[in-house]
């Protein structure tokens, strides 16, 4: 696969790419000191259609292929993780299962308002005791007369204390099967918890969620009743791929950085890009940055021609996480005392870059996907 854009993807990235330089880094230090979800440039956002980019014109989108899609999280992260991560949410797995599942009622009524930024959505699946492991979900929807009650407690949960409408994965039936339901911020029942003070991504709150005798009528339930792991395994390997993509987005802001540091910081009477040791940073950090570029646009490529397998998707992921994590560590060493500086972006890009490991699957999950594929 040659990775010469066409001319829509070239635009569409060169658009992005100047609205985070422009609009973004200038305040990016901001959003982090702040650590409040960024309305006033998610509003500029759903302006520019990005939370729409995945859905058919039907609904107000623009549907356009998946490899443009991952150019805009890859700019949008380079600019600012916080930022890409609250646009991530709202574009693909806040509102997926609305427009996938929802009824006419739903789609006008929440999916529509979401994409043009007026409402905030996003999805609850992790639990205290349930990461990794879907089947560690405790969350119980019980049957009754016009709807479902819920019961239980979320954890993990991306944009909760401002969030409209929450995706919820719960237990039903007498298999205890996930179900998926969709429950609105005004229903009885449904509590957001504590904020979660996290290393990086201060920006994209995070909360506990609870749901004590929560009732969810008929039509909130989105698709069939055992159906919702089913459902969730569709997207995965989007939100894998798209992942991928923060992570390159990040690094890249990461090398760019350390590169004109180099440039510009002189120890022993020249500029230290002249030193081996740094050189060989950097051009470690370009080779794995290169790599894993290739590897997400690849795969992404690949899901816009119907060719992307589960393989591909977490071995995407998995490379360009780790390697972006490489990246900004090797950043904050070219850095050195001032990479501890909480007056440069590249701490930031330290801290936030770990966000990367954990949605869509650990390296450690994603091993392990890759070599049972491998065995089949």
């Amino acid at each position: 696969m040659d990775f010469n854009l066409t001319e829509e993807q070239q635009l569409v990235q060169q658009t992005f790419a100047r609205f985070s330089d422009e609009q973004v880094r200038p305040v990016a230090a901001e959003i982090d000191k702040k650590g409040e979800y960024p309305r006033t440039l998610v509003a500029t956002l759903a302006e520019m259609g990005v939370f729409g980019l995945r859905y058919p014109e039907s609904v107000g989108g623009s549907n356009v292929d998946f490899l443009s899609y991952c150019l805009v999280m890859e700019e949008l992260a380079r600019g600012s993780l916080s930022l890409a991560a609250c646009a991530a949410m709202q574009s693909l797995m806040g509102t997926h299962f609305l427009f996938a599942l929802g009824t006419d009622d739903i789609r006008e009524r929440l999916l529509k308002p979401a994409l043009r930024g007026e409402k905030i959505g996003t999805i609850c699946i992790t639990e205290p005791n349930a990461g990794s492991d879907l089947s560690a979900i405790s969350t119980a929807a019980t049957k009754v007369e016009g709807g479902y009650v819920l019961n239980g407690q979320k954890m993990w949960i991306t944009a909760a204390p401002v969030a409209d409408f929450f995706t919820v994965f719960a237990r039903t039936g007498e298999e205890k099967r996930l179900t998926i339901f969709l429950v609105e911020r005004n229903f009885k029942g449904l509590s957001v918890g504590r904020t979660i003070e996290k290393m990086g991504v201060w920006g994209s709150p995070t909360s506990e969620l609870s749901f004590v005798d929560c009732f969810v009528p008929d039509d909130h339930r989105l698709g069939e009743e055992g159906d919702g792991e089913t459902q969730l395994r569709k997207i995965l390997s989007e939100i894998r791929v798209m992942t991928g993509a923060l992570a390159v987005g990040v690094a890249r802001a990461a090398l760019a950085d350390s590169v004109q540091y180099a440039s510009e910081r002189s120890q022993f009477g020249r500029p230290i890009n002249r030193f081996q040791a740094i050189q060989i940073k950097l051009a470690e950090m370009q080779t794995d940055l290169s790599a894993a570029t290739h590897m997400v646009r690849h795969a992404a490529w690949r899901l816009d021609t119907g060719q992307l397998t589960i393989r591909e998707a977490a071995m995407a992921k998995l490379f360009a996480t780790e390697r972006a994590v490489d990246i900004c560590d090797k950043a904050t060493r070219i850095f050195a005392s001032y990479g501890y500086a909480m007056e440069y972006p590249v701490q930031r890009y330290f801290r936030d870059i770990r966000f990367t490991l954990y949605g869509g699957g650990t390296s450690e999950i994603l091993k392990l996907l890759i070599a049972r594929e491998m065995t089949k």
